[in-house]
């Protein structure tokens, strides 16, 4: 039986699930878990030279290829298994099995002293990609619950969902770790990291309770029969087919050529905002929350404001505007030398990161073929793009560190990637999409 779209109950529980991972990109991988990691994850001297796996490493090289190869693996990963999950009818099983190993790595991070920094990485890693595996089938829901004319709308929603209910937390988990005595805790609790910890252990837990919203109002699994070893060869059956469709369709495949190179330069600022802010302009920690703090509430609007460019002007148009102002990020920040300067860069990334990303995912749902019954392997492609796309911009901007010595000259690339991004949706007609 078809599932009844535009259902807003159900539209609104998928939202949710926005809400529930939002934490953990804005606070495992933006705000709190980047502040203990570079003040614990340093060697018997205090300095930036770790021993991890056998290597002394620099503790950012480390932080940014854990980013890298995290990535990777979801780069192969995710159109094997959204093949079988589209062949054996088991989408929400692997989301929710994405969502519980990300959740339960937040969790893990109680435990992260100076004593187990190796594993407390190797969390950090799969975190990551219980988050960002999670993510390509909960994407892949979108043209399953809504007719086109509603995909900009309700992307937008679900990511100013994710911005509400990550700052909500964020919040809280400041408030502890800053005022320990309102929660029954001392200072010298903040201090040794104790409330931190306790702060990853509520990532885990609101990721993984209101999941539970999502897993069940969203459409339930279409299971096939029990599983079956055949299903890895079904799967890449279903994956050589969708392939095969993705050759022939030209907006399909410019689409993805433009959204790699452009959300390269996007994932880069957001992954690294915090550090350049930290090395290169020395702003205090409690700068940093309030720019994470700003670029996350102002992101709210701007995603609304990205759908109704694409209302008024069609989506990739809309896309160029946004990328048009992405490009001044990286060029305000290679001549900017203050705190101001940085919380005025931060509040134009705030208007166009939700705006983009909730633009990007929309305009990719109206290119899939309509009522397709892939719509997960499909979204793999995407997802690929997206990972492929975290994984060389983070190595990127970590190899140029690592050669030079400045951050400032990993920011240069950021610029071209923007300018090559736009240069590229140049070539796909706005008005196709729209209509």
């Amino acid at each position: 039986m078809e599932f009844l779209k535009n259902q807003k109950k159900v539209i609104n529980a998928w939202c949710m699930y926005d809400w529930a991972n939002s934490v953990h990109n804005l606070v495992i991988t933006s705000v709190i878990f980047p502040i203990y990691y570079h003040a614990t994850a340093v060697n018997k001297d205090g300095g930036d030279m770790i021993n991890f796996l056998g290597f002394d490493v620099n503790n950012d090289v480390v932080y940014s290829y854990t980013l890298s190869i995290a990535t990777l693996i979801l780069v192969v990963l995710s159109p094997i298994l959204t093949s079988i999950a589209d062949y054996s009818g088991r989408r929400k099983f692997f989301m929710k099995f994405f969502c519980y190993l990300g959740s339960a790595s937040c969790a893990y991070f109680y435990f992260f002293t100076k004593d187990n920094i190796t594993m407390a990485v190797i969390a950090f890693g799969l975190s990551l990609i219980g988050w960002g595996g999670s993510v390509v089938f909960y994407n892949s829901f979108l043209p399953d619950i809504v007719t086109e004319d509603r995909f900009d709308k309700v992307s937008a929603k679900g990511f100013s969902y994710g911005y509400v209910g990550s700052v909500l937390l964020l919040i809280f988990n400041l408030a502890m770790i800053m005022k320990p005595e309102l929660f029954g805790l001392t200072q010298a609790d903040s201090d040794s990291g104790f409330t931190s910890r306790i702060a990853f252990i509520t990532v885990g837990v609101w990721w993984a309770l209101f999941a539970q919203i999502p897993f069940y109002y969203l459409p339930k699994d279409q299971k096939t029969n029990k599983f079956k070893f055949s299903w890895i060869a079904q799967g890449f059956k279903e994956l050589k087919t969708v392939f095969k469709e993705v050759r022939t369709m030209p907006l399909l495949k410019r689409f993805l050529a433009a959204f790699f190179v452009y959300d390269m330069g996007v994932m880069t600022v957001i992954y690294v905002a915090a550090l350049f802010a930290d090395k290169e302009l020395h702003i205090p920690t409690q700068g940093l929350i309030i720019t994470i703090l700003l670029i996350q509430l102002v992101a709210i609007p701007g995603s609304f404001l990205a759908s109704f460019f694409s209302k008024k002007f069609g989506n990739t148009i809309a896309l160029r505007i946004e990328i048009a102002i992405w490009a001044t990020v990286p060029l305000a920040a290679y001549f900017c030398t203050t705190a101001e300067q940085f919380y005025v860069i931060a509040a134009v990334v705030g208007l166009v990161m939700g705006g983009i990303q909730s633009l990007s995912r929309s305009t990719y749902a109206k290119l899939i073929p309509e009522n397709t019954t892939d719509t997960a392997s499909y979204f793999s492609f995407y997802d690929v793009s997206e990972r492929l796309a975290t994984a060389l911009g983070t190595f990127l901007f970590g190899f140029i560190i690592q050669q030079t010595g400045s951050m400032r000259n990993s920011v240069l690339l950021i610029l071209v990637l923007f300018i090559i991004g736009f240069a590229l949706l140049i070539r796909i007609p706005s008005k196709h999409i729209y209509d």
